[in-house]
């Protein structure tokens, strides 16, 4: 997905199912994709339990919108902040949305923006219900945005986090072709040339659309094409376009040695004369050669 930061974005918070130790490294995700122009934090600011996103929402100057809750077990703050995204979808100002939440609850909005021609991004933990991820253009886990540190952590949404004596490592899938190499495949084969090579940013691309929460983060390593070249299937290459021009990677799925030969032998084969002669091009007789 081609990133642009003239875009004009609205970041919307589900603060009851968000963290707020965690949106400084949310908003430095939005920004490699677009400008936040609106930055609102949905909840009801009365209460407790949303007593640890003070200090997060004036430093990172996030717009706080009061919802009471109006019946117990009813979540009106979803309400206000699917509501709030159509008026600001109509307004007609903006080129996409960011909607921060784990809540399968805003699955129709995500459908309905992207219906309007705008780009939606996704942003929430992995147990986000698939429904809401696959109806982003793009679904970012938080867990892939939070330093290795703090991943052991735990707290409820509203408070922040206390970071554990022993950090947990971030969760890393080594080389599992079965896992994600067909994927890959699929998408270097589409964006490939005659050669099998293929521009890993087009292929980054193409995988965005194939599978919304795609992202190499999810399997340990922080660039496609680290992923790509850690699997035993592929190769990558950098090539320099030009002179004062910056290197890109390509990558190809690898050929097998049998199928290489055989090509060799097939060429062999068809290039040679036959032994006990040649066939003339004037009378298609045999020649025969003593």
């Amino acid at each position: 997905m081609t990133e642009d930061a003239t875009v004009k974005l609205a970041v919307l918070i589900d603060a009851d199912n968000a963290q707020p130790s965690r949106v400084n490294y949310l908003l430095a995700e939005v920004a490699k994709y677009g400008t936040a122009f609106v930055k609102r934090a949905y909840g009801d600011w009365t209460g407790t339990s949303l007593r640890g996103w003070k200090e997060k929402l004036l430093e990172c100057s996030i717009q706080p919108v009061q919802q009471f809750a109006y019946t117990q077990g009813k979540n009106a703050t979803d309400s206000a902040m699917i509501i709030d995204a159509m008026d600001l979808l109509y307004s007609g100002r903006f080129g996409g949305f960011c909607l921060v939440s784990s809540d399968s609850d805003f699955t129709r909005l995500a459908s309905r923006i992207r219906e309007s021609g705008l780009v939606v991004y996704g942003c929430g933990e992995r147990k986000t219900p698939r429904p809401f991820v696959s109806a982003c253009d793009k679904f970012i886990y938080v867990e892939n945005l939070v330093p290795s540190a703090e991943l052991g952590a735990s707290a409820r949404p509203g408070q922040a986090m206390q970071p554990q004596p022993q950090p947990q490592p971030r969760r890393v899938v080594a080389e599992d072709p079965n896992l994600v190499a067909p994927l890959l495949r699929e998408a270097i084969d589409a964006t490939a040339d005659v050669d099998g090579w293929a521009n890993l940013a087009k292929v980054g691309a193409l995988l965005n659309k194939l599978k919304s929460d795609f992202d190499a983060r999810n399997y340990g390593f922080d660039k496609l094409g680290g992923l790509i070249g850690s699997l035993s299937m592929f190769e990558t290459e950098t090539r320099i376009p030009g002179a004062g021009k910056l290197p890109v990677m390509y990558g190809r799925v690898k050929m097998p040695p049998w199928r290489s030969s055989n090509s060799s032998s097939s060429t062999s084969r068809h290039t040679q004369e036959p032994r006990y002669g040649r066939l003339s091009p004037e009378n298609s007789e045999v020649h025969m050669d003593m």
